[in-house]
């Protein structure tokens, strides 16, 4: 749980940017967002290999397009077949 105090001569605004920022901190809104609806175990299951293969799927598009971007220069002495 996050708590702030107030300090002595400190303004509202200040002392709500500080708590803005702790449960930001600690991903307190992430976890409320995650616990508010119930996933059965399959569809988890389902979910974190899409996200897998969508990480997996970007990768392979940058390697692509940084072998194959024109700014790119090999080190001088290195063939390829």
């Amino acid at each position: 749980m996050a708590e702030v105090k107030l300090q002595e001569g400190e303004s509202i605004e200040s002392a709500l940017r500080r708590f803005k920022r702790k449960v930001q901190q600690e991903d307190i809104i992430k976890d409320i967002k995650k616990h508010s609806f119930y996933l059965k175990p399959g569809d988890k299951r389902r979910a974190k290999q899409a996200l897998a293969g969508s990480v997996i799927a970007r990768k392979r598009d940058a390697r692509a397009n940084s072998l194959t971007d024109p700014g790119r220069h090999e080190p001088a002495g290195v063939w390829f077949a």
